[in-house]
């Protein structure tokens, strides 16, 4: 017999028939454990042949440091299961399969097919994980999947949060707030309060969105954008040039923000981010846009010459017609991050063609040093570091003169 008798609280999600459930829980209230039974469950009673499960938190690593014992522990009574420790794999004897995951590794889901899947701490992801590779993967067998997390602003976690709570079909919501469940004692949670500042609290506590994402470099910056109404909708001027600042990845994304300067405001009017992709096919991209461009902002090691073709990016990009292409000087990140606060003062977001870009600006934030439990200063590399670093390079680039620079005919490049 599986070792595991649900709390309470988590009674009604386990007796949920929806297919998708968004489960927003304090911090040690158990959800990790509880949606490991959950896929457990599916693996041994799911009616169609060779049940394939997966736990995904935002990092494989993490996958294994929080769930690998606990799976191992409430299967471990199933006569017939067994482990692979080396692809964190637990087979049952009924072909059913539970596997971790990393979703920074979505490729590694590629091809398989699910009847069940746990997203934990879904706020840390990289939304196209699941968008792209996850979601597909549960058409076949019509499987379902759970949506786990503490906030961590108003991001794409919140976004299934406000799905659940309209009620649109197939969906359940959870909230689990510590001053609700007792599962932790009053006095544990007055201890924590006293000891943490109140947003943090909020937010690992009390499930609360609004709070901040901690260690967020701009997030006080972006808040008032917001409340300024700074984030909204953004025309794009026909007889202002656009402006691109770029991060150029090899193996990672390639991520670029397009840029109006109307008097003193920096209207951001669009974002692109593309994974795979060589320079010719970004730049078919850019022409599709059919903008008046001016400068592209590209950073410094664009300039660094090729092994195999001794043609650096620059060169590149001039070539496939981009004429004004300016390389940002080698600075300091620090440097970068202070311009970058200084200018969101001035910025204008279009709400819906930058959406993923803002989301990557909120949720850029300082690395976490467990030795010393202290942020670091630098940033933390994750998805959404693309998008925050073409836009430092933006924030970093010299001025333009607008006025004196005449406009022709909209053609890429052409200034």
């Amino acid at each position: 017999m599986i070792p595991y008798r649900p709390r309470s609280v988590w009674l009604p999600y386990h007796q949920s028939p929806a297919r998708w459930r968004v489960v927003v829980a304090h911090r040690r209230a158990g959800k990790t454990v509880a949606a490991l039974n959950g896929l457990i469950r599916t693996a041994l009673t799911c009616d169609k042949p060779n049940p394939r499960c997966a736990y995904v938190a935002p990092y494989l690593g993490q996958a294994k440091a929080v769930a690998w014992d606990h799976l191992k522990r409430f299967t471990a009574p199933i006569q017939g299961a067994s482990w692979n420790e080396a692809e964190l794999r637990c087979d049952l004897p009924n072909g059913g399969r539970i596997r971790l995951f990393g979703a920074d590794n979505p490729d590694a889901l590629r091809g398989l097919y699910l009847d069940d899947v746990d997203c934990d701490e879904f706020g840390d992801w990289d939304p196209r994980a699941w968008t792209e590779v996850i979601r597909p993967a549960l058409s076949d067998r019509q499987g379902r999947a759970t949506f786990t997390g503490t906030p961590r602003g108003k991001n794409s976690f919140f976004e299934l949060r406000e799905r659940a709570a309209r009620g649109e079909p197939g969906w359940a919501l959870w909230e689990l707030k510590a001053s609700q469940t007792g599962l932790l004692s009053q006095e544990e949670l007055a201890d924590a309060r006293s000891s943490m500042e109140p947003q943090a609290y909020a937010r690992e506590y009390e499930c609360s969105f609004d709070a901040s994402v901690e260690g967020a470099f701009y997030a006080a910056e972006l808040a008032k954008a917001e409340a300024e109404g700074r984030v909204c909708r953004v025309p794009i001027e026909p007889l202002v040039r656009v402006d691109t600042w770029w991060d150029l990845g090899i193996d990672d994304a390639t991520a670029i923000w397009f840029v109006q300067d109307v008097g003193p405001e920096r209207r951001i009017v669009d974002y692109l981010e593309v994974s795979g992709e060589g320079l010719p096919q970004i730049v078919r991209r850019l022409e599709a846009r059919d903008y008046r461009f001016g400068r592209h902002v590209l950073p410094h090691d664009a300039e660094a010459r090729e092994l195999g073709t001794g043609v650096s990016r620059v060169e590149t990009l001039r070539a496939l017609g981009l004429r004004d292409v300016q390389v940002v000087p080698q600075q300091t990140v620090a440097d970068g991050i202070n311009a970058v606060r200084l200018m969101l003062a001035r910025c204008w977001f279009d709400a819906e063609r930058c959406g993923r870009g803002l989301e990557a600006l909120k949720q850029y934030r300082r690395e976490w040093d467990a030795k010393r439990q202290v942020w670091r200063e630098r940033p933390l590399h994750n998805w959404a570091s693309h998008a925050a670093d073409a836009f430092r390079y933006g924030a970093l680039a010299r001025p333009v003169l607008r006025a004196s620079a005449p406009l022709v005919m909209p053609s890429l490049g052409i200034v």
